[in-house]
């Protein structure tokens, strides 16, 4: 398998484990909002509305919304070390354990949201994160 495939596949991985994230949200959310007999109002302030659901259900949400921040980041930096044509072994490995930390850090906010072992697990993320970008910019700017 060419290298730069490999380098993609974790960033098709975890837009699918985003995509589940999302189907969760909303098997969660639906049923809370149909039990609760919210009425959804156009003129709420964003957010809200959402406030009153219980927190097992907003967790998923919220853990849906992380999915869709600091990972933008590695997207953009897997890209570019593709383009840079450095789909290294250690690059590669890198990514894989990103998107790992990542599931693992939402099965964690979305089941017991304990945020002292999110912070954790966001911090070694966020370390593998900043080893990408560092192997980028020895590419880029070599």
């Amino acid at each position: 398998m060419e290298a730069s495939v490999e380098l993609i596949q974790p960033v098709v991985a975890l837009v699918i484990w985003s995509l589940v994230m999302w189907v969760w949200m909303y098997a969660t959310r639906l049923p809370a909002i149909a039990s609760m007999k919210m009425k959804m109002n156009p003129e709420a302030p964003a957010g809200t509305q959402m406030s009153n659901l219980p927190p097992r259900v907003r967790w998923k949400a919220d853990n849906y919304n992380h999915l869709m921040e600091q990972p933008t980041i590695f997207y953009a930096i897997v890209f570019s070390l593709a383009f840079l044509d450095a789909a290294t072994g250690v690059n590669i490995f890198v990514s894989w354990v990103y998107v790992g930390l990542r599931v693992v850090h939402s099965l964690v906010q979305a089941l017991t949201n304990k945020i002292e072992i999110r912070f954790v697990i966001f911090l070694f993320s966020s370390i593998s994160l900043f080893i990408l970008t560092f192997n980028a910019v020895n590419m880029a700017f070599k």
